[in-house]
């Protein structure tokens, strides 16, 4: 394992919670501690392409199973993105990326001329031998290139990972999804990855029932898509708006098509948090809706996607293609 030397204090951090492991990290000022602050505020929420996929039995189960010179390597990339006021998707990213090249190891091997931990060849103009040997290099290298990918935080972080690697195999990078989501929250003491502090902030509205089934959504953040399913463990779109409804004492229909018809309509530009957005192969023709989620406020929306995205909240565009120009109010 190569060791490098931190100016820092020994904490004790829950490690999957099986077992606790001395992370070392930096101190800092109250000044260094807003900016970094600031940084997490920044982390983006667009699941639409794809969330952070929350820490859950599976990350820590992978978590758990790391070896010192990973979660060292690990809490290197932590460590240099808080120096550098990166938010804690970007470590998420070079975690996946570090996984999947390498398993998180500084190999001095590689496909062709490949190195170390993101695998990064001296003849690609990545740096010298023994530039792809130094730890902090690497890391440093890795966010460089990162910031300079257009939209690199509003992707899903394996697709952003992918576009730092441009690997032959893009799809690997998002296996590591949820135990990088994992360390993030628990080594970079970071709450909320997945919701991204959204439910801590949120105003909620002086609607009761709306508040209610705002609480009950934002709640199932992180659990699976599954066509047909209405919870708990995992939802299809209407029947996460069912059960969060029905938590707030109003029975809607079971499908999407039949939910747009359980309330008050209204402009879609007009939506207040709890109300109904639907999406349709004809904007025009409700009976080719085929997706609904709920409004949160603010330009955002809760909803269970598609297979392979968990329940999540994203942005809202009111020019979103096949968006239907009516929201509805349930139970008005």
């Amino acid at each position: 394992m190569r060791l490098g030397v931190l100016v820092g204090v020994l904490v004790a951090v829950l490690f999957a919670g099986v077992a606790t492991v001395g992370v070392v990290t930096k101190v800092v000022t109250d000044q260094q501690q807003a900016q970094m602050q600031a940084a997490y505020s920044n982390v983006s929420c667009d699941a639409a392409i794809g969330p952070s996929v929350p820490g859950s039995d599976q990350g820590a189960a992978q978590a758990a199973r790391l070896n010192d010179e990973q979660r060292y390597i690990i809490s290197q990339i932590i460590e240099i993105g808080k120096q550098r006021g990166l938010s804690p998707r970007a470590w998420q990213i070079a975690i996946q990326a570090g996984m999947t090249e390498s398993g998180m190891r500084n190999l001095n091997y590689g496909d062709r001329d490949s190195l170390g931990i993101f695998q990064m060849r001296p003849s690609m103009g990545w740096g010298t031998p023994a530039q792809l040997q130094d730890i902090p290099y690497q890391i440093n290298k890795f966010y460089n290139v990162l910031l300079t990918v257009p939209d690199w935080d509003k992707q899903r972080p394996g697709a952003s990972a992918q576009d730092v690697e441009r690997s032959a195999f893009p799809e690997r990078y998002h296996k590591w999804e949820q135990m990088a989501a994992h360390l993030v929250e628990n080594l970079g003491q970071v709450a909320d990855m997945v919701g991204c502090g959204e439910s801590a902030g949120l105003v909620l509205p002086t609607n009761n029932a709306a508040a209610a089934a705002i609480r009950f959504a934002l709640g199932e953040q992180g659990k699976p898509y599954v066509w047909g399913a209405t919870g708990p463990n995992s939802y299809d779109c209407s029947g996460l708006m069912l059960r969060a409804y029905e938590a707030a004492g109003i029975t809607l229909s079971r499908v999407s098509r039949d939910q747009y018809k359980n309330g008050a309509m209204l402009p879609v530009r007009d939506a207040q948090p709890g109300d109904l957005l639907f999406w349709a192969y004809d904007p025009s023709n409700p009976a080719t809706i085929h997706h609904v989620a709920m409004y949160l406020g603010d330009g955002k929306i809760v909803e269970a996607q598609q297979t392979g995205v968990p329940v999540h909240t994203r942005k809202v565009s009111w020019n979103e293609d096949e968006l239907v120009p009516q929201a509805v109010r349930p139970g008005v």
